[in-house]
Order: structure tokens, then sequence, then C-alpha cells
């Protein structure tokens, strides 16, 4: 069993230089995925529910390089 996060998932947490790296990183490769979606599918319900999901893969990661 992992132990407990001690920061609470609701404060602000300040990210880093390393981070902002890391952030920066990821950010793009997400933006590459969301041009090769709009560019490869026709507009339909399954490529806005595509492109909402990796906005929320870019939360959860956000939230995943700061947090730990």
């Amino acid at each position: 069993m992992t132990t407990p996060n001690p920061k609470h998932p609701f404060d602000y947490q300040r990210p880093t230089s390393k981070h902002v790296q890391q952030l920066e990183t990821v950010r793009a490769a997400l933006k590459e995925a969301h041009d090769v979606l709009l560019a490869t599918l026709p507009p339909s319900r399954e490529r806005s529910l595509a492109v909402t999901k990796l906005e929320e893969v870019s939360m959860w990661a956000n939230k995943g390089i700061v947090f730990n």
C-alpha cells in the first residue's frame, strides 16, 4: 500500500522550473495529438469526444507532474 499524498488535492501547487519543463513537454505532445485528430477525423461527435479526452489528459498530467 502506498503512503497517502500529504498535499490536499485542491491546494495550489506552485510548479518548479523542472515541473515547467515537464509541463511544456506534455503540452507539446498533446498539441501534436490534437492537430492530428483535427486533420484526420471528420467533424463528428467522436472527434469532439477525442479532443475532450485530450483535454482531460492534459489536466491529469499537469496535476500528476506538480503533485508528484
